[in-house]
């Protein structure tokens, strides 16, 4: 599943540094993440780099955007072939 940032963000632009996929965007008030480039860091590391970052520990699987590992693997190669 994509993850979600929540009200608690302070903007303090730590997850959108660490996104492989450039997913996180700033927004107003808080940051987003855009749920069809997440894929939970699958293809890049172990475990999602902005959750390891955030210092407010906002950040969570969005209930609303349920992915299988298969999936966001498949996400990770489509946007890998597509910057070829």
């Amino acid at each position: 599943m994509s993850l979600l940032i929540t009200d608690e963000c302070i903007a303090c632009d730590a997850c959108r540094d660490e996104c492989p996929n450039c997913a996180i965007e700033e927004a107003d008030p808080i940051y987003i993440i855009d749920p069809d480039i997440c894929t939970e860091c699958v293809g890049h590391y172990d475990e999602p780099a902005c959750i390891s970052v955030c210092p407010v520990d906002c950040i969570e699987p969005d209930k609303d955007n349920i992915e299988s590992m298969e999936e966001l693997r498949l996400k990770f190669v489509q946007l890998t072939s597509e910057e070829e």
